[in-house]
């Protein structure tokens, strides 16, 4: 990355602006930030006050703008979204057009300015999707690889990852948990017993950072990551603000909600290899010439489980909390608490 030009599409959001911190630190070149939000941009410009970065004005719905902020560009985190389930539930004709044709517009840019690599963010819920966020998601991550079989010889290397919910971002239940604790609300949970899988910011950055430096035209990566129940992670919040019996008030399953949430199907671990935190799984560069294929089946993958956050490493109420002091935010509350 010494050197190199990055540009971080929806750049002024949670994982942006970590991704910002973290190559600002590693001798990037320049950085171009592509946003549509003038405000959240003059905020980071004022906050890192760092010549190296170039905030370009857009939206990836605009093949212009992508193209505008891509020139001279060597990687690309594709990180702009619409991301919110119950927004996108209701609009889910909005997240077609950021999810879907954006990335579209994102990997053509990128090919034509010639980027070496592009890595395209996904979430656990493209995995057997039951909500428009999720189809969306997994229709952008379709797209990402569909260039990637479709241009074997291309120049510029698109691969993906995937990860479940990331702790103290922006819009995610652990900040609404501090604020309801804060006023001496009651703490909503949905369905008490619905499990999330657990990744910290800086992870989610690794994770991408894995993807750039080891992909191969595709990829899809994942991070293995524990899970616990809302229950778990809602007594975990309040323990921590000094609140040992917070009052708990269950609202129902929202809408496109899962009980479980997954990170790779049976059919996708037949494929993956475990490369200690991570699993890789290659692409399935098989061409239209089904009849070439149509003698072999995969019997194996019956004997896979899917990878979920009902299986995985399940966190208890001290653990949780031992997760979440890792994280700077929690440090300075646990620490106000006292």
């Amino acid at each position: 990355m010494q050197g190199a030009t990055v540009t971080i599409t929806g750049g002024t959001g949670s994982f942006g602006s970590t991704m910002v911190g973290h190559l600002l630190t590693r001798g990037v070149g320049e950085v171009h930030i592509l946003s549509r939000d003038e405000t959240k941009q003059d905020d980071m410009r004022t906050r890192f006050a760092d010549s190296r970065l170039k905030f370009f004005l857009g939206d990836v719905r605009d093949p212009d703008s992508v193209a505008d902020a891509l020139i001279g560009t060597d990687f690309v985190f594709h990180a702009a979204a619409l991301k919110q389930v119950p927004s996108c539930e209701f609009f889910p004709q909005q997240a077609v057009k950021t999810n879907v044709l954006g990335s579209h517009n994102v990997v053509e840019a990128a090919a034509a300015a010639g980027v070496r690599a592009v890595v395209f963010l996904s979430t656990d819920k493209a995995v057997y999707p039951v909500n428009a966020m999720g189809m969306s998601k997994a229709l952008m991550e379709k797209t990402a690889q569909a260039f990637a079989r479709s241009h074997p010889g291309s120049r510029t290397t698109v691969s993906l990852t995937r990860y479940g919910n990331v702790m103290y971002s922006r819009g995610s239940v652990i900040p609404l948990f501090v604020r309801q604790l804060q006023a001496g609300l009651p703490l909503t949970v949905t369905e008490p017993r619905m499990t999330r899988f657990l990744m910290s910011l800086p992870e989610s950055v690794g994770l991408v950072e894995y993807a750039f430096t080891h992909a191969e035209p595709g990829d899809l990566f994942v991070r293995k990551a524990p899970a616990c129940t809302v229950e778990v992670l809602a007594r975990a919040v309040a323990s921590l603000l000094g609140v040992e019996a917070p009052e708990l008030k269950r609202i129902g399953t929202r809408h496109g909600e899962k009980l479980h949430e997954t990170l790779l199907s049976r059919e996708e671990m037949v494929k993956a290899q475990d490369r200690g935190d991570y699993f890789r799984v290659p692409l399935d560069a098989r061409s239209l010439q089904y009849e070439l294929y149509y003698e072999e089946g995969a019997p194996e993958a019956n004997t896979f489980d899917d990878y979920t956050s009902e299986n995985t490493t399940r966190l208890d109420l001290e653990q949780t909390k031992a997760l979440l002091l890792q994280l700077p935010e929690f440090q300075a509350l646990a620490g106000s608490a006292r």
